[in-house]
């Protein structure tokens, strides 16, 4: 009889949960990650094998973009499902002591869609959407546990005096903090390696956000659980334990120092091109952990694992050598911009079994989309509102007929004003919407044709009148005026 008991439980399933119990989901979100950053999207120089195994596992995506051009709207959009011109955070927008403008209460994110789906939620890593105790606090916001940076600044040094742990503030005793932004002192030599010593800390704070990670993950084996990972990395300022650095720095690389020498910028680095490699090769090893964590516990089946990046990589060459590491290859434009560099970010999924493993997939698609999506892979039984804006990727991911997408928004209040549609081939883009006496019957419209000219080099909108009316009228219908992040030109 005991050997039957065992037999049955062995059938009914894996290390941990039950078969037929709703699949994990985790989420993994960059800082800043270029579009080619990654081995599996062209990039030659920095090394991200676990990644580039998660991409032979995945589908892999050629058309993904993020929310917005920079941090705080762009997470706005994946965790509402609300596209720019409908989302409640449209810029960065930092309020004193600490935190970004909050996301409303008011407001149903994707943690509080896995909530009521029986899901226990964490977060770990960068929030960005409203300080301690305010209405946007993560744990206002259907998360269960949280660990890491609440504010987008506090988390420009890898080395703080301290994180959150729920609405708990923990000090990290070991590091006298250093800045984000801080400069060598006056008579530093900037060619001497020790002088940057003093930007060191004792406590990485990505390792000590990886092991809540792992603990979670652990804690919550048995049961279904949302992740949210929003590492820092590898936004600026660059920090990097020297153990990282060294592969890197035998391969002769012409390394200038970043020294900030015009006290503009992150803190300085002896070895930027050296560090930034670094960072994002301490991602993928982070990444890697997980993974194998979720083959130790008998989980990866029954797991949905995504990865992307919230916008594009940093503008800030003299501390992101963009060029040197072909960050974007061909694209046009940076973080903060609505060009394709700036917006159009990898994206991997995978789930075992269901995803086909190293396909790829040229379909257009967003963080809006991310609800719709998720909501409908899970099978949640409670109907989502008709709030969100994304289209769901179900069909698409699981290799079923799914519909094209019509269309694409973005708008953005920051780098001077900026909209962008994308239809089929077709983008349209407008920048410098809040430049001083800019009328709305004066704006003109970038147009161009992706499926040729993805770099964006050749404006075709006076070639085709047509299509740049429906781009128009799409940019119109989209936009709701925001008192809190108002775009004067087309408000």
């Amino acid at each position: 009889m005991t050997k039957v008991i065992f037999l049955l439980c062995s059938l009914l399933s894996f290390h941990g949960q039950v078969v037929g119990t709703p699949p994990n989901v985790i989420f993994i979100l960059a800082d800043d990650l270029g579009y080619r950053d990654l081995g599996c999207y062209g990039q030659k120089k920095i090394q991200t094998p676990n990644l580039d195994q998660l991409a032979r596992d995945s589908m892999r995506f050629t058309r993904h973009y993020s929310g917005s051009a920079v941090c705080a709207p762009s997470r706005c959009v994946l965790l509402t499902g609300k596209h720019p011109g409908h989302a409640f955070i449209r810029n960065n927008g930092e309020i004193k002591p600490e935190g970004q403008r909050p996301i409303p209460k008011t407001e149903f994110t994707l943690a509080e869609m896995f909530r009521r789906e029986g899901y226990t939620t964490g977060a770990f890593g960068k929030w960005g959407l409203g300080g301690p105790g305010t209405e946007g606090d993560p744990m206002n916001q259907g998360f269960d546990r949280f660990f890491g940076y609440n504010c987008q600044r506090h988390a420009h040094s890898y080395y703080p005096d301290y994180l959150w742990s729920n609405r708990v503030k923990i000090a990290l005793n070991n590091n006298p903090p250093i800045a984000g932004h801080a400069s060598l002192p006056p008579g530093a030599d900037p060619q001497d390696s020790q002088s940057y010593d003093l930007f060191k800390g004792q406590e990485y704070a990505p390792d000590l956000i990886h092991q809540e990670v792992l603990k979670f993950i652990k804690e919550n084996q048995n049961n279904p659980f949302f992740l949210y990972y929003p590492t820092i990395i590898p936004h600026l300022a660059l920090h990097v334990p020297d153990e990282e650095l060294k592969p890197y720095l035998k391969l002769g690389w012409n390394d200038p120092p970043f020294t900030k020498a015009k006290g503009y910028g992150y803190t300085p680095h002896y070895t930027p091109r050296a560090a930034y490699a670094g960072m994002i090769s301490r991602m993928d090893h982070y990444i890697g952990k997980v993974l194998k964590l979720l083959d130790d516990l008998g989980l990866a089946q029954n797991t949905i694992v995504v990865f992307t990046s919230d916008n594009g990589t940093s503008h800030l060459k003299e501390e992101v050598d963009y060029d040197f590491f072909n960050s974007v290859g061909d694209l046009r434009g940076l973080k903060g911009s609505l060009y394709e560099g700036g917006i159009r970010v990898p994206l991997l999924v995978r789930w075992a079994d269901k995803i086909k493993a190293g396909s790829v997939s040229d379909m257009l698609s967003g963080f809006e989309d991310w609800m719709v999506t998720l909501h409908e892979l899970i099978e949640a039984k409670t109907p989502l509102s008709n709030e969100q804006d994304g289209q769901s990727m179900r069909a698409h991911l699981l290799g079923e007929i799914s519909e094209p997408r019509k269309f694409l928004y973005r708008e953005f209040s920051g780098y001077g004003g900026q909209q962008a549609v994308w239809m089929g081939q077709w983008k349209g883009v407008r920048q410098n919407i809040l430049r001083k006496g800019k009328k709305k019957e004066s704006l003109k419209l970038e147009l161009y044709d992706l499926s040729e000219d993805q770099s964006e080099s050749r404006n075709l909108a006076s070639v085709h009148p047509n299509i740049v009316s429906q781009i128009e009228e799409i940019m119109v219908q989209e936009h709701i005026p925001s008192s809190e992040f108002p775009i004067k030109g087309i408000d």
